[in-house]
């Protein structure tokens, strides 16, 4: 059980019966008042975000999150299909939902972590930074800096993103998947 104060950005909690993750918090004291904490809650199943108060006695249950590794095989027609890393004939389909916007970095045969709650897959955690190469690419041309030095490249996984004007195709870029950002080209 977590105190009112341990409610934190980054916890897992159980609230309403369902596991959400803290994204905000803020402990304050009101006048002549007990402290609170006004925190910001987001559904890993819906998605939906709450608003919650938690007064001094208040209590909060961490929810019992597993992380199993899974690797991402396909997608096809809107389906994503997943196996287990030490059993591929274990395939399964995620959704869309679930998946989120770090759909457009997976590549086939990435190893990302799935988040499981009560034998259920309610999400998945890629790794922060991924290596993915530059199928399309503008050229650059001398004197083209006054717009901005950022160009709209296209990724193998299909995913388009701003980057440098020196990036081509054929080089190896390292992407922020939380932010979905140009990091550094890693090599052709």
């Amino acid at each position: 059980m977590l105190e009112y104060n341990e409610i934190i950005p980054k916890k897992y909690i159980v609230f309403e019966n369902e596991p959400y993750e803290v994204v905000g918090s803020h402990v304050a004291r009101k006048q002549q008042r007990k402290p609170v904490n006004a925190t910001k809650l987001r559904s890993l199943i819906s998605g939906r975000i709450v608003e919650h108060v938690y007064h001094v006695s208040d209590k909060a249950e961490e929810a019992d999150i597993e992380y199993r590794d899974v690797k991402y095989l396909f997608n096809n027609k809107g389906k994503w299909m997943f196996c287990e890393i030490d059993n591929p004939a274990t395939r399964f389909e995620l959704s869309e939902e679930i998946l989120g916007d770090g759909k457009k970095f997976l590549k086939t045969n990435s190893h990302i972590e799935a988040m499981v709650y009560e034998e259920k897959i309610i999400g998945v955690k890629l790794p922060i930074k991924v290596d993915l190469l530059v199928t399309e690419a503008p050229p650059a041309v001398k004197g083209d800096t006054a717009k901005g030095g950022s160009k709209q490249i296209t990724l193998e996984t299909g995913a388009i993103i701003n980057a440098p004007l020196f990036v081509c195709p054929g080089d190896v870029v390292r992407i922020n998947t939380d932010s979905g950002d140009y990091v550094e080209r890693v090599g052709k």
